[in-house]
């Protein structure tokens, strides 16, 4: 290796050509950074008393270190400001002209210093040459060219910005040259044979824009191959994948992609900002191994690349798919794309039906927003499908998905239908995130002539102007206000509509009978308004009740019975369930531990629906996703076992005893309840216990 500190212009004029090897990133600069450096440049030329400004490196290789000449340097660092520079040097010699502005910046020696070589031809004459899309677009820009079809949008986005910079500068170009003048770099020149590209590389851009994980992963890949190699994969694989996710796209989700798919093969979430780290670690394995085991990992991330694009970028062919990808991708639930990333390939392997696809991605639609419905927080989700696919069984596949889900306890749990039916009709669905989409899957349920919710607004029935009129008033009776407060956004009092602006605060009737009213409305979730002729508060329970009936077939839960889930539980699961019943607790057939049991029953599970009970031979034990709290029945009390360490419980009366040597897992703490006076207080430790669990759960 060698590096110097050279003057840009300089380099630019003495170097014969740059290429850009096929691994690197395509040209990626915004607005940001080209704002950035035309301010530096702008800033540098207007004042004397500075005389150089600094833009970072340029790194690339050289066949020989002392035999510079008639061949091209592979730059593998430094391209983006390179590429840049050459876009402002290109505009400026447009509106240059025949003027010289200052010395050695007149149009023809912008072009024959730093654009071309006029002593080469063909493409020999470019001083740089970039990839694919980027390069045509290039090259068409210097020979001043209609751009190519398949235009680089950023090169033609960045070079507009310089043009309208230059526009600005009203033939004042003074302080654009000297500035460019005085732009000075780093040179860093490697010996292929000699140096390695790959650490090199990856040490020079732990600084300036960051590179991202999906380029570090390209470079990682391609850079250490023979270039016949190289180009095999990129032309084969990289490049379909860059092109199926599109110029924009491809910066935008292909990070994802690839976080996503490490999680699918691994089980395992990376950090967001180290997914280089975890792919060089999955990938150990190919490194130095032959080109049929490394053209075998490219092929396999071209291969779940397609699936992630079907998913995740409305590319699916398929229209059944395609409608539930698209649920999916307006529920925002990017979590679940490892685990259908899986199960698209299964897909592939014939080892389910399209049917069956259809019906697995619905389900976790119906699972992902049942929950959302009832509150639990989103926060385990992605390990939820992060570990899915490990348990399937591919005989039985859409049966052993139903199962996994069903077998979820606490805060992973798929609600039932009560629980779900109760959250539906009572909470505020107005500002909830998913509203418009749980409004439109419910009117196009079952229709075979979609309906473009788009057209129409959400419209309150009774409306939300807290001076209501005196007809509402009168309908509603004296609790008016009560009523109007309690129900205004919830499911009963919600509908769609186009006539939003002509239906504003009026009266029930009015809505229903006027033109566009709801008596004559095509929409299902109009149905239940054209018939009666009130709307008061049972009227309201009354259509929320019905609708919600609809929800919970729209977003169904799987119903298998408990033989067959049995099957699916995991070993600790079935160990703990057992033929055992209340029965065969002694104390708890009489007096008074009978009562006090039943009270404590019914306390701790009224604590969060997610709480189970397990009748075992010596104990009762409740969990939600591990057991919180043991209990054991004595002749007048019970004796109860928290989990948590005694230090963790938060006692004001002082009642709990350290209990770690009992050997009841991770219950620590033990609490003896004598009364039913003393169940609120103890009821308050046990939920203590249950919230630390929950917390615990929900840290992935």
């Amino acid at each position: 290796m060698r590096a110097n500190t050279i003057k840009l212009l300089e380099f630019l004029k003495n170097s014969p050509q740059f290429e850009v090897p096929i691994y690197q990133r395509t040209y990626s600069w915004t607005n940001r950074e080209c704002t950035q450096l035309w301010e530096d440049i702008i800033r540098t030329g207007k004042q004397e008393n500075i005389p150089a400004h600094f833009i970072g490196s340029i790194v690339f290789i050289e066949k020989d270190l002392y035999q510079v000449a008639n061949h091209s340097l592979l730059v593998i660092d430094g391209q983006q400001r390179l590429t840049t520079v050459l876009l402002i040097i290109e505009a400026l010699a447009r509106y240059v002209g025949d003027t010289k502005p200052l010395e050695g910046f007149s149009a023809k020696n912008l072009r024959d210093y730093y654009l071309l070589d006029p002593r080469e031809e063909q493409e020999c004459r470019y001083k740089l040459l970039l990839t694919q899309t980027d390069k045509k677009s290039l090259l068409a820009l210097i020979d001043q060219k209609p751009w190519p079809a398949n235009r680089s949008f950023r090169i033609e986005k960045n070079f507009e910005f310089f043009e309208n910079k230059i526009r600005e500068l009203d033939k004042n170009f003074a302080p654009l040259c000297k500035g460019l003048a005085k732009l000075i770099i780093v040179q860093i020149a490697l010996s292929r044979g000699e140096d390695n590209p790959q650490l090199i590389f990856e040490s020079m851009n732990s600084t300036g824009r960051e590179l991202s994980q999906a380029d570090l992963i390209r470079n990682f890949i391609l850079m250490g191959l023979e270039q016949k190699h190289q180009i095999k994969l990129y032309k084969n694989h990289w490049r379909p994948m860059e092109v199926a996710f599109g110029q924009e796209a491809y910066s935008d989700y292909f990070d994802s992609f690839m976080r996503d798919y490490l999680t699918s093969k691994t089980g395992k979430i990376p950090n967001v900002k180290k997914v280089y780290e975890a792919f060089k670690e999955y990938a150990r394995e190919y490194t130095n191994k032959t080109e049929k085991e490394i053209d075998a990992l490219v092929e396999d991330i071209h291969i779940f690349a397609d699936y992630f694009c079907a998913i995740a970028l409305n590319k699916e062919i398929n229209n059944f798919l395609k409608d539930a990808f698209s649920d999916l991708r307006e529920l925002k639930v990017n979590v679940s794309y490892p685990f259908l990333l899986q199960v698209y390939h299964d897909y592939k392997q014939d080892l389910l039906s399209v049917k069956e696809f259809e019906y697995i991605v619905r389900l976790v639609e119906s699972y992902v927003f049942r929950r959302a419905v009832c509150d639990i927080p989103t926060n385990s989700l992605n390990k939820t499908f992060a570990t899915l696919g490990r348990d399937i069984q591919k005989d039985r596949y859409t049966e052993s998905v139903q199962a996994q889900l069903l077998l979820k306890l606490s805060r992973f749990r798929f609600p039932k239908d009560d629980e779900f039916f109760e959250k539906i009709q009572n909470r505020d669905l107005y500002n909830f995130r998913n509203c418009s989409y749980f409004l439109r899957r419910l009117e196009n349920y079952n229709r075979k002539e979609r309906v473009d919710v788009n057209e129409y607004t959400i419209e309150h029935i009774l409306p939300q102007n807290e001076n209501l009129s005196q007809k509402w008033k009168q309908a509603l009776g004296p609790k008016w206000k009560e009523i109007q407060e309690k129900y205004l956004h919830t499911l009963g009092n919600l509908t769609l509509t186009g006539y939003n602006s002509e239906y504003k605060d009026k009266f029930f009737t009015e809505k229903q009978k006027m033109k566009g009213g709801f008596k004559k409305s095509p929409l299902h979730v109009n149905e239940g308004l054209r018939h009666i002729e009130t709307w008061g508060e049972e009227d309201i329970k009354e259509r929320a009740k019905q609708l919600a009936k609809r929800t919970v077939t729209v977003w169904p839960i799987p119903s298998l019975s408990l033989e067959v889930l049995d099957n699916y539980r995991p070993k600790k699961q079935q160990e703990e369930k057992s033929s055992y019943s209340i029965d065969d607790h002694p104390y708890l057939n009489r007096e008074p531990t009978k009562s006090l049991f039943e009270a404590f029953q019914k306390a701790v599970l009224d604590l969060d629906p997610c709480v189970q009970e397990g009748i075992l031979k010596h104990y009762i034990a409740y969990r939600a996703e591990k057991i919180f709290v043991y209990v054991k029945p004595k002749s007048q009390r019970l004796l109860l076992f928290l989990g948590l360490q005694i230090y963790e419980l938060h006692d004001p009366k002082k009642i709990s005893k350290d209990a770690s040597h009992r050997h009841y897992g991770s219950c620590k703490t033990g609490v003896k309840l004598h009364s039913l006076e003393e169940l609120p207080y103890i009821i308050g430790l046990v939920r203590q216990a249950l919230e630390k669990q929950i917390s615990n759960d929900n840290e992935v």
